[in-house]
Protein backbone atom coordinates (compact mmCIF):
# COMPACT_ATOMS: atom_id res chain seq x y z
CA UNK A 1 0.00 0.00 0.00
CA UNK A 2 1.46 3.33 -1.08
CA UNK A 3 1.60 6.08 1.56
CA UNK A 4 -0.83 8.95 1.13
CA UNK A 5 0.72 12.25 0.21
CA UNK A 6 -0.20 15.36 2.16
CA UNK A 7 0.08 18.94 0.99
CA UNK A 8 0.60 21.79 3.44
CA UNK A 9 0.53 25.46 2.41
CA UNK A 10 2.09 28.53 4.04
CA UNK A 11 0.55 31.76 2.76
CA UNK A 12 2.93 34.71 3.11
CA UNK A 13 0.54 37.44 1.90
CA UNK A 14 -0.30 39.77 4.77
CA UNK A 15 -3.92 40.96 4.38
CA UNK A 16 -3.58 41.53 0.65
CA UNK A 17 -0.24 43.30 0.97
CA UNK A 18 3.00 42.21 -0.60
CA UNK A 19 4.87 39.76 1.59
CA UNK A 20 7.57 40.92 3.98
CA UNK A 21 9.34 37.59 3.44
CA UNK A 22 10.73 36.30 0.18
CA UNK A 23 8.91 33.04 -0.64
CA UNK A 24 11.97 31.54 -2.34
CA UNK A 25 14.05 32.18 0.78
CA UNK A 26 11.55 30.41 3.06
CA UNK A 27 11.19 27.54 0.56
CA UNK A 28 14.99 27.09 0.60
CA UNK A 29 14.91 27.15 4.42
CA UNK A 30 12.28 24.38 4.42
CA UNK A 31 14.28 22.40 1.87
CA UNK A 32 17.37 22.53 4.09
CA UNK A 33 15.68 22.04 7.47
CA UNK A 34 12.90 19.46 7.05
CA UNK A 35 14.05 16.27 8.74
CA UNK A 36 13.45 12.82 7.29
CA UNK A 37 14.38 9.96 9.64
CA UNK A 38 16.21 12.41 11.89
CA UNK A 39 18.45 13.93 9.20
CA UNK A 40 18.17 17.29 7.45
CA UNK A 41 18.81 17.95 3.79
CA UNK A 42 17.20 14.73 2.54
CA UNK A 43 14.12 16.35 0.97
CA UNK A 44 13.76 15.55 -2.73
CA UNK A 45 13.34 18.21 -5.39
CA UNK A 46 9.72 19.21 -5.98
CA UNK A 47 8.60 18.55 -2.40
CA UNK A 48 8.85 22.26 -1.50
CA UNK A 49 7.48 24.61 -4.17
CA UNK A 50 6.76 28.33 -4.12
CA UNK A 51 4.16 30.06 -6.28
CA UNK A 52 3.88 33.78 -5.70
CA UNK A 53 3.28 34.32 -1.97
CA UNK A 54 2.41 30.69 -1.24
CA UNK A 55 4.73 27.83 -0.39
CA UNK A 56 3.47 24.28 -0.80
CA UNK A 57 5.06 21.30 0.91
CA UNK A 58 3.92 17.93 -0.47
CA UNK A 59 5.12 14.95 1.53
CA UNK A 60 4.57 11.21 1.32
CA UNK A 61 6.31 10.48 4.63
CA UNK A 62 4.90 11.11 8.12
CA UNK A 63 5.07 14.83 8.91
CA UNK A 64 2.76 16.97 10.99
CA UNK A 65 1.49 20.39 10.07
CA UNK A 66 2.73 21.57 13.46
CA UNK A 67 6.33 20.83 12.36
CA UNK A 68 5.88 23.26 9.47
CA UNK A 69 4.65 25.91 11.92
CA UNK A 70 7.72 25.27 14.08
CA UNK A 71 10.05 25.75 11.11
CA UNK A 72 8.22 28.92 10.00
CA UNK A 73 8.51 30.41 13.50
CA UNK A 74 12.21 29.47 13.55
CA UNK A 75 12.68 31.28 10.22
CA UNK A 76 10.87 34.39 11.54
CA UNK A 77 13.06 34.42 14.64
CA UNK A 78 16.20 34.13 12.50
CA UNK A 79 15.05 37.15 10.44
CA UNK A 80 14.04 39.07 13.62
CA UNK A 81 10.41 39.25 12.49
CA UNK A 82 8.98 37.01 15.21
CA UNK A 83 7.99 40.03 17.36
CA UNK A 84 5.67 41.40 14.65
CA UNK A 85 4.34 38.35 12.81
CA UNK A 86 2.53 35.23 13.96
CA UNK A 87 1.68 31.98 12.23
CA UNK A 88 -2.07 31.21 12.22
CA UNK A 89 -3.90 28.13 10.98
CA UNK A 90 -6.72 29.00 8.57
CA UNK A 91 -7.81 25.46 7.64
CA UNK A 92 -6.57 21.89 8.20
CA UNK A 93 -3.76 22.19 5.66
CA UNK A 94 -2.91 25.91 5.56
CA UNK A 95 -1.02 28.41 7.69
CA UNK A 96 -0.83 32.13 7.04
CA UNK A 97 1.20 34.96 8.50
CA UNK A 98 -0.56 37.78 10.33
CA UNK A 99 0.56 40.85 12.20
CA UNK A 100 0.05 40.88 15.96
CA UNK A 101 -2.95 43.06 16.79
CA UNK A 102 -1.17 45.72 18.83
CA UNK A 103 -4.07 48.22 18.94
CA UNK A 104 -6.26 45.81 20.92
CA UNK A 105 -3.49 45.14 23.42
CA UNK A 106 -2.94 48.88 23.95
CA UNK A 107 -6.70 49.48 24.38
CA UNK A 108 -6.92 46.71 27.00
CA UNK A 109 -4.02 48.25 28.94
CA UNK A 110 -5.73 51.65 28.81
CA UNK A 111 -8.97 50.20 30.21
CA UNK A 112 -7.19 48.62 33.16
CA UNK A 113 -5.67 51.92 34.34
Amino acid sequence: MAPKSKTFVVDLALSGEQSVIDAAELAKFFQERIKINGKTGRVAEGVVTSEGNKISVTVDFPMSKRYLKYLTKKFLKKRELRDWLRVVSTNPSTYELRYFNIEDAEAAEGDEE
